[in-house]
């Protein structure tokens, strides 16, 4: 480096290296000017002061003069990797390894270009890659630890484990008896862990439990040590010493579900479904019993019995398990005891205990056959779990009358308010449900999960700037959006889509679903600085781990759910694009003069608003923008808030194209990935591939009525489409042809007949029923007979107590919109409307009797959002509704 300047400019140009390293940019600057006044086209110079200006955020300037650095000494292995840092300072990895290997084409020795270049080979999985830089890097500095177990690493990235373990046995190879010393014991232990996890890895059962037991004194972590084991030994079938082993570990934390489960599966006892003979649960529940006197404190012991337990003795189980806790006031019992739910019967025999509880309390004042007298907390607790019970049973009246009876009772705890809000919520009360969240939340403004309860409810119910307002109350100096952001707060982020989207605001909804892309983005990023810190600090397991979840992270159900929420807003805007400047004043000049001068007036207030709001913005932003040495922080302006350039692509199906493709690879096991595949390419004319996302549908559930009406348009739009004409068109009609008896719904039918024959199989669900009147119109255009069906659909009582229908609110707010929108038919929708109100009293949607818009309504018009909620709503009107 610097090797062409004479002394004095040579020991200069280390001072910028030095510089550079320490983060001294300015002292960097200086000594590069210094140079460059004597030797203006000195290229090294040149690449390492661009390097110096883009940590100043001076980015242009920095690619200019590394540019230039490059063009002047274009066989300078220096300026080759400086090009390469600054290209991975912008996340541009390709280009950056491009340069690492042109640098190394030069200095194919340079051990510091090596480690840039596998750090970034790790990053882009570029496994072969990453396997010949670290055998390099090994071949040139075999006495450096990090390079053995970096090379071992690779072969084990790359699923050549066994070659790994022959690495880090060669690797012990190198090291003396006495080895580790004191300082590194960790270290080396984690390594020896490692080791055993890759022999486990590839079947060598017997080794690795041997190796384990052999190195038993340098492993310094003794709980994995332990854990290791007792799996090697249920793995190997010596339960025996796995029981033992187990009975150890739960010595140690009886809390622990995974010691639980493996205890079980030493003892033969063990069903991965959760189901069981008579014989077994008897054998389970002798086991926890004995398991219970010696860990009487243990709460799973005790809960774990629950899930296989049966009728008399599952509920003699129950009884001793709630009990405690509703004396004591465990918030969380509900949660807790969800999952029984799902089981047959146990729901029955919860809600009896219950009952029989609450009777007790109330009229003796303690348990039943207990002669104490309880607290008078613990009726109330009891009527909690009550109203969370029936609202979970969606018997919405009696969990309401439950909580009111609670708040009676106690009426300063905030869960109650939290729980009759979420009833609400189940209910259809959108704008109620944000109110008792309000509530709750001014009952304690210091408790920042009670504040995003009432977030949520907020965005539920379409409140979106009041959400934001009460957001900004637990974020740093108000800064709202920007501050969310950097919190990286997606259930906010998506929430606040989900919202913006029902209102058909695109622009910001997209901006919102979009952030939540950059999260992961900034996520996958965030691995980076870990390929090497994993190394040097031997934390090999974890980062393995880290590496297999940075691999599934687009299959988290935040991505999907952002992913699915912008494709969304793409077919939407692609099926009715955003209006062009000279569209809107052709439009505008068709107007009265009167009415144009009025929407003028409009729009300058509008934009006048706009810009007052960002002022103040700017104005707290730069308040809150001084760092701790006095210097003002100054933060990047968003310059496109509203997400009004976001509408302006110009070919939305493309944009959509982008994430679809994520969701394939990432979450092909979902039904609405596929679905929204067969609607991106159906409009992009992509026969093909519209074909290969209806095979999906059909393979994963033939009897989904997204996937029945896919089917059945496809089919009809392929049926009206010209005769083939090129030899392209001719080759997909000859696949359709092929494809379509593959279809066993379609199978010597007509597409009126496959219809016709959905409808017998599924003629009580409404679901179903409305999708096969949406065919009837689509292929018949018979209006009349489609909308009858769906008005003929009836709705079964399920419940055992006979009080609650099969019909869902979602599904009835999607057929309210299809009868306005696909049938354009408002008499039938509002028949519709009335008809659901009576089934959902509290919907502000369908305006129920009892939902709080209710009365309001009568008195005057409100504009009513997707969710129900009203604007400009009197905020008295529901302080009164809410306690």
């Amino acid at each position: 480096m610097g090797a062409s300047l004479p002394p004095k400019e040579a020991n200069l140009f280390k001072l910028i290296v030095k510089s550079y390293e320490t983060k001294q940019y300015k002292k960097g600057l200086k000594a590069a000017d210094a140079i460059l006044k004597k030797f203006p086209n000195h290229g090294e110079t040149l690449s390492m002061k661009g390097l110096t200006l883009n940590c100043m955020d001076r980015k242009p300037e920095a690619y200019e003069l590394v540019r230039l650095g490059l063009k002047n000494d274009l066989k300078s292995h220096v300026c080759w990797h400086v090009y390469g840092l600054l290209y991975r300072s912008d996340r541009e990895y390709r280009e950056a390894i491009k340069c690492y290997r042109n640098a190394l084409r030069i200095d194919p020795d340079n051990i510091e270009i090596l480690r840039d270049l596998s750090l970034l080979q790790a990053q882009m999985r570029d496994l072969a890659g990453f396997v010949e830089t670290r055998q390099q890097l090994l071949t040139l500095k075999p006495s450096h630890r990090m390079n053995w177990i970096g090379f071992a690493v690779s072969q084990h990235l790359n699923s050549n484990a066994s070659k790994a373990i022959d690495i880090l046995e060669a690797y012990e190879g190198t090291l003396e008896e006495d080895y580790p010393p004191d300082n590194e014991r960790c270290e080396h232990g984690e390594m020896l862990l490692y080791k055993i996890s890759l022999l486990e890895e590839c079947g060598l059962l017997e080794k690795a439990l041997l190796e384990l037991h052999k190195k038993e004194l340098k492993i310094v972590d003794k709980l994995s040590y332990k854990e290791v084991e007792a799996s090697l030994l249920v793995k190997l079938n010596r339960l025996q010493e796995g029981e033992k082993l187990y009975r150890v570990l739960l010595s140690m934390n009886p809390d622990n579900y995974r010691y639980y489960e493996g205890l079980q599966k030493c003892v033969g006892l063990y069903s991965k479904n959760g189901q069981y003979s008579s014989d077994e649960v008897d054998q389970l529940d002798s086991l926890y019993k004995s398991l219970g006197q010696q860990y009487t404190w243990s709460s799973a012991v005790k809960r774990i019995p629950l899930d296989f337990l049966e009728d008399v003795k599952f509920r003699v189980a129950a009884d001793n398990y709630i009990k405690p806790l509703l004396t004591k006031g465990v918030p969380s019992l509900f949660s807790d005891l969800s999952p029984l739910y799902d089981h047959p019967g146990k729901a029955d025999i919860l809600e009896k205990l219950l009952l029989d509880l609450e009777e007790s309390v109330k009229t003796t004042g303690g348990y039943p056959g207990r002669s104490e007298k309880e607290p008078p907390s613990t009726l109330m607790w009891i009527l909690f779990y009550l109203a969370q019970h029936y609202d979970r049973r969606g018997l919405y009246d009696v969990a309401l009358a439950k909580i009111d009876e609670a708040l009676q009772h106690t009426p300063t705890v905030i869960d109650l308010y939290s729980v009759k809000s979420i009833i609400l919520k189940h209910g259809g009360d959108f704008t109620a449900a944000a109110e008792l969240a309000d509530e709750a939340r001014c009952m304690d403004l210091a408790d920042r999960y009670v504040n995003s309860q009432c977030v949520k409810r907020m965005l539920q119910a379409d409140q979106v700037l009041l959400a934001e307002k009460t957001a900004v109350l637990f974020t740093k100096d108000g800064e709202q959006h920007n501050n969310l952001h950097d919190m990286q707060c997606m259930w906010y982020e998506l929430a606040c889509g989900e919202s913006y989207f029902r209102q058909g605001d695109l622009g910001r909804a997209l901006k919102k679903f979009l952030a939540v892309e950059k999260h992961y983005a900034d996520i996958t990023e965030d691995q980076f600085d870990f390929h090497s810190y994993c190394l040097r600090k031997m934390t090999l397991r974890s980062y393995i781990e880290m590496l297999r979840f940075q691999d599934r992270l687009h299959a988290h159900d935040y991505f999907r759910k952002a992913a699915i929420g912008a494709i969304k807003c793409y077919i939407k805007l692609y099926d009715t694009p955003s209006k062009s400047s000279t569209e809107e004043e052709d439009e505008l000049a068709k107007l009265p003069a009167s009415q144009k001068k009025k929407l003028r007036q409009k729009q300058r207030k509008a934009e006048a608003r706009a810009k007052k709001e960002a002022e103040v913005k700017s104005e707290e932003a730069n308040v809150g923008g001084v760092s701790k040495s006095g210097k003002r922080q100054v933060k990047p302006v968003d310059p496109d808030p509203h997400g009004e350039k976001l509408l302006q692509t110009e070919d939305p199906l493309m944009e959509a194209g982008k994430y679809l493709k994520l969701l394939q690879k990432h979450s092909s096991d979902f039904l609405e990935t596929h679905l929204l595949s067969f609607e991106v390419n159906m409009r992009k004319k992509k026969i093909l591939l519209a074909l290969q996302a209806l095979k999906h549908l059909q393979r994963m559930d033939p009897g989904n009525p997204d996937a029945h009406r896919c089917l059945l348009r496809f089919f009809h739009e392929v049926a009206s489409m010209p005769a083939p004409a090129t030899d392209g068109e001719k080759l997909i009609s000859g696949v359709l042809e092929a494809e379509r008896p593959t279809f066993s719904q379609l199978h010597n039918k007509s597409l009126t007949e496959a219809n016709t024959v959905f409808l017998e199989q599924h003629k009580d669900s409404l679901l179903h029923r409305a999708a096969v009147a949406e065919m009837i119109y689509c292929l018949e255009r018979n209006k009349g007979d489609a909308i009858k069906l769906i008005e003929e659909s009836p709705n079964n009582l399920v419940s055992s107590n006979g009080s609650v229908r099969e019909w869902k609110l979602k599904d009835c707010v999607a057929v309210h919109k299809m009868l306005g929108t696909v049938f354009n038919d408002n008499d039938a929708a509002t028949r519709w409307k009335l008809r659901c109100a009576e089934y959902f009293p509290y919907s502000t949607y369908f305006e129920g009797r009892n939902c709080s818009t209710h009365a309001l309504n009568k008195d005057s018009k409100q504009t009513q959002s997707e969710n129900g909620s009203v604007e400009f709503l009197p905020s008295t009107a529901l302080k009164n509704l809410a306690i």
